[in-house]
């Protein structure tokens, strides 16, 4: 998997970013896995609540084309630094991970590390755990 791609179009959603109260600006872009990959950024509102993450924004863009499952996700924020996806996104994510699915948080196109969703969020609340 060609990851450096992938975090270059996650900088490529960061651009977009709608970020006036925190200027906290949030790139994501997913990987299908069908091969597609779809961009995020952070959109905040005057309320807060109403804000979106750019993973989530990414994430919602692939399930809402008929995407179940995500094969990676790329995430970036503040340049020369790794950013980690918040609480909501991490669960959000589990939600369409499998346990193949790779989280790669980048501060530089060539400059990431690679981590998988236990080594984020051990001990995950799923969809697994509704079946038992």
């Amino acid at each position: 998997m060609d990851y450096s791609n992938l975090v270059s179009k996650a900088f490529e959603g960061r651009k977009n970013a709608y970020a006036p109260y925190s200027n906290f600006k949030v790139g994501a872009a997913v990987l299908t896995e069908d091969g597609k990959i779809y961009t995020g950024c952070n959109i905040e509102n005057a309320s807060y609540g109403a804000t979106n993450c750019a993973e989530r924004t990414a994430i919602f863009k692939a399930i809402s084309e008929g995407h179940k499952t995500i094969e990676a996700i790329a995430i970036v924020g503040v340049i020369n630094d790794y950013t980690y996806p918040c609480g909501i996104c991490r669960q959000v994510i589990s939600e369409f991970a499998s346990d193949n699915t790779k989280i790669i948080l980048g501060k530089g196109k060539n400059e990431y590390i690679v981590k998988t969703l236990d080594e984020i969020l051990p001990g995950a609340f799923t969809k697994k755990d509704l079946e038992k």
